[in-house]
């Protein structure tokens, strides 16, 4: 899906990822579940790229959801993997905390756990080999992306800001669709690690130029990243029991 001059969409609203387009190449922002290979492909295909176009993968953290088809790129391609330091054993498959689930309706978590069965969610592909940044990073990748840290969904969540695309991708720093309720709107995301740090992290997006908001799951949102935290607070007072 094109959503502007130099950026796209694959996936949908349950899990999504990004493609940056410029003159220099492709630059990947998350790489969702495996089985979004294909689809991945497609949308290279319709923008008139291939793989060879691919520069590179920034990982906006390490879980698996996002890690989707990253090692395949990079094995199979080439491509490095770009993951902040504090997600890069995470990124490799190493342990991370259990956390609470919170409010549950069913079919948004029937919705969520078939999607990811489809996409091949199973059987995450951890990678073997991570390129580690940190915050402040200005990548040598198409559109050059920055880093942001945002900790708190996991240690080395981070946003990643890219100016010629008008956008900056959240990954699960926050959620415009909730997985397990299905309740839209800027809000926290579950399965996080750290909610406070999470929701005080959103705090360093104020400044940032950007009219696309782009999160791992939900519909895209256009607005000030500076409200986002604003936002989201709010959503937590009004839905407390999904703060997790």
């Amino acid at each position: 899906m094109r959503l502007g001059p130099h950026l796209h969409r694959i996936g949908n609203d349950i899990v999504a990822a990004y493609l940056v387009d410029t003159e220099g190449g492709v630059t990947v922002i998350d790489t969702g579940l495996p089985g979004h290979w294909d689809e991945f492909i497609a949308e290279l295909r319709a923008m008139g790229r291939s793989l060879d176009d691919v520069r590179g993968a920034v990982l906006t953290h390490g879980d698996s959801d996002h890690i989707g088809f990253a090692e395949k790129l990079r094995r199979e391609v080439g491509v490095p993997v770009f993951v902040h330091s504090l997600d890069a054993e995470r990124a490799r498959g190493g342990s991370k905390p259990k956390t609470a689930m919170g409010s549950v309706r069913v079919f948004p978590l029937l919705q969520f756990a078939l999607y990811g069965l489809r996409k091949r969610g199973w059987r995450p592909k951890y990678l073997s080999q991570v390129a580690e940044v940190a915050d402040g990073d200005i990548l040598a990748l198409p559109g050059s992306p920055r880093v942001i840290a945002l900790p708190g969904h996991s240690p080395g969540s981070i946003a990643v800001h890219v100016p010629v695309a008008d956008a900056v991708f959240v990954g699960d720093a926050l959620t415009t669709r909730h997985v397990l309720t299905g309740v839209s709107g800027i809000q926290p995301a579950p399965f996080t690690d750290d909610p406070v740090a999470a929701l005080d992290s959103l705090g360093r997006l104020a400044g940032v130029e950007a009219s696309w908001v782009l999160p791992g799951h939900g519909a895209p949102w256009r607005g000030n990243p500076g409200d986002l935290q604003k936002l989201a607070r709010r959503a937590k007072e009004q839905h407390p029991h999904q703060k997790k």
